[in-house]
């Protein structure tokens, strides 16, 4: 019962990929009609060497057909060409498909919220979604090619058995079904298996990655043989994986071809009688050992080409997995627009866990005015982080409410939401290409004159004006060529140009030194001038200044108030987080 469900999914699967073939169904319908003829065209050498073999080498006849070879090499010619369109109709639509499916793939991962990418690798992503597109189509249409061009190639060989000699076709027919059987058992051995290939091999690629975005921290603390082993261990569990699949698989071949010479033993002894008893004529027999040999010789090959079929298969369900996969932070069928902030934002007794059962946040109640400045203060740990990932709503409340205007957030669509929130993050993302084109991703259709006076507001005018190419001067992958400092007031910029009415700094300032700390923080409060804005802060003399201050200690609130409301409080929690700083400080 369990098989036949996963039998009919899996039918179901393949039914799915309709809409990615049908923009291209002329093309791919075309490429596996040309593999009928291309295929059948076997049959031609086999049926010729029948009238050559009893005319010219047995009865000696002048009159032999001398056009037979100028046949053979004009149907090979043929057949030759057939091949060559085949295989490019199925590289263009296979192509065709792969990009489709990418593309699908790609849009469901851009979609999908913050908890999916806390659990799964870059590798994995880079293997599921990319390598898996490309098994799916593009493998599965060149062993379909191999697969319909042997089918027809088969039939008009067994029809070419069958007219020479139906008692020897018998024998041989039953012989290729017989050696067809270890087929049957190759899905079950391979799924398992391809499951933990695709799991080691996201773990290779995970490591590639972090080895390039760790190479400073590999160098400094000397971790080469550290990495050099933990990718021997990859590389080795790869190994092993693809042995136990080739033990588990490769035996098929083999196999068919000790049956298969079985079938062919059988037919030259029982050929020879009937040519003994004058049932079948040599040339007859000749034409039907070729016909044959030409039908036994791909099958005994194709145990490998179903094994990667059914590879192509796997990585179809997986790629369909994916593109299954629910979105939980999505917006509801009659969210309405977020327009504008009129009013406050108000946390109503909310929790998070981010596993069921372990609370990060607890009964939280905030209430913040439009204009106003809140910031949160604590050990680490203590949810600080948690409670503004909340607000764009990277993860979902697990009780209570956010409220923008008395409307709980997940009322409004996400994308207006979010639209209406600016994030400055401690280590900010830069995408690869130029300073101007990551401060223009606040706002892609902004003028010149929008973009200059937010580069001015972060402080960043200056460092731009010393650049040859200025805003157009690429920075690396992920920033690289530029300072802590400058990545921080190029998301300012960002921020800027977005203009949106809330924002949220997260630890803008904790990794800089002095100097570019000053300069970042008069970025900063340029950016929170008539906005509401939550801070996270590590150091608290960046928030003396906040309109009120909230003290978290593990995911609950244990003070709020202003700097000195709560500096006053001589053993609360405040007071000993900033003597302890001002210790710090003073010392150094």
């Amino acid at each position: 019962m369990f098989q036949k469900i996963k039998n009919s999914q899996a039918v179901l699967n393949y039914r799915r990929m309709w809409p990615f073939v049908k923009p291209y169904w002329f093309r791919a319908l075309l490429a596996t009609l040309i593999t009928v003829p291309m295929g059948a065209l076997d049959a031609v050498v086999a049926l010729a060497l029948k009238p050559y073999m009893d005319n010219v080498l047995i009865n000696k006849s002048v009159q032999s057909p001398a056009y037979i070879p100028l046949l053979i090499i004009l149907f090979t010619t043929l057949q030759s060409g057939l091949d060559y369109s085949s295989s490019y109709l199925n590289t263009w639509v296979g192509s065709k498909i792969t990009q489709d499916l990418k593309k699908k793939l790609y849009k469901k991962l851009v979609s999908l919220e913050s908890s999916f990418f806390d659990k799964i690798s870059s590798g994995e992503v880079i293997y599921r979604f990319d390598n898996d597109a490309n098994a799916a189509c593009s493998g599965l249409l060149n062993n379909l090619k191999v697969f319909t061009s042997r089918l027809f190639s088969s039939l008009s060989l067994i029809c070419v058995l069958l007219y020479t000699s139906w008692q020897l076709a018998i024998i041989a027919i039953t012989v290729l079904f017989v050696s067809l059987y270890p087929l049957t058992k190759i899905r079950r051995k391979v799924k398992e298996i391809a499951k933990q290939t695709v799991q080691a091999g996201g773990l290779a690629v995970t490591v590639y990655s972090e080895t390039y975005a760790g190479n400073k921290t590999i160098a400094s603390y000397n971790l080469q043989k550290h990495q050099q082993k933990r990718f021997d261990d990859v590389l080795h569990q790869l190994f092993r994986l693809a042995i136990k699949q080739t033990q588990r698989t490769s035996w098929s071949s083999p196999m068919m071809h000790i049956i298969i010479s079985v079938g062919v033993a059988l037919v030259i002894w029982a050929g020879s009688a009937l040519i003994l008893h004058g049932s079948i004529t040599s040339g007859s027999f000749v034409s039907f050992m070729t016909a044959m040999l030409l039908l036994y010789n791909p099958v005994k090959n194709i145990g490998k080409n179903y094994t990667a079929v059914q590879m192509s298969f796997l990585a179809i369900e997986r790629v369909f997995s994916i593109l299954d996969m629910p979105i939980k932070i999505k917006s509801k069928k009659d969210a309405i627009e977020l327009k504008s902030l009129d009013h406050e934002i108000t946390f109503k007794d909310v929790s998070f866990e981010y596993v069921e059962g372990v609370p990060v946040l607890e009964n939280i109640n905030l209430h913040l005015k439009k204009g106003k400045t809140i910031a949160f203060v604590g050990n680490s740990g203590g949810g600080k982080t948690t409670i503004v990932n909340l607000i764009p709503r990277f993860y979902d409340v697990t009780k209570g409410s956010i409220q923008i205007d008395g409307k709980d957030i997940r009322d409004f669509t996400l994308a207006s939401l979010r639209d209406k929130i600016a994030v400055v993050f401690q280590d900010n993302f830069l995408f690869s290409g130029t300073i101007r084109e990551n401060i223009m991703l606040g706002k892609e259709d902004a003028s010149q004159e929008e973009v200059d006076f937010a580069v001015k507001a972060a402080c960043l005018d200056e460092f731009v004006s010393s650049l040859e190419k200025g805003l157009d001067t690429y920075i690396g992958e992920r920033g690289t060529l530029l300072s802590g400092g400058q990545r921080q007031r190029v998301a300012i910029a960002r921020a800027f140009l977005k203009n949106a009415p809330i924002v949220i700094l997260d630890e803008a300032t904790s990794a800089l030194d002095n100097k570019s700390e000053a300069i970042v923080q008069k970025a900063i409060d340029n950016l929170m001038k008539d906005r509401t804005v939550f801070v996270i802060a590590h150091r608290l003399s960046t928030v003396q200044n906040a309109d009120r201050i909230v003290v978290l200690n593990e995911g609950r609130i244990v003070e709020e108030g202003k700097h000195e409301e709560l500096l006053a409080i001589e053993n609360g929690a405040y007071h000993a987080l900033y003597m302890a700083q001002f210790k710090t400080k003073k010392s150094a």
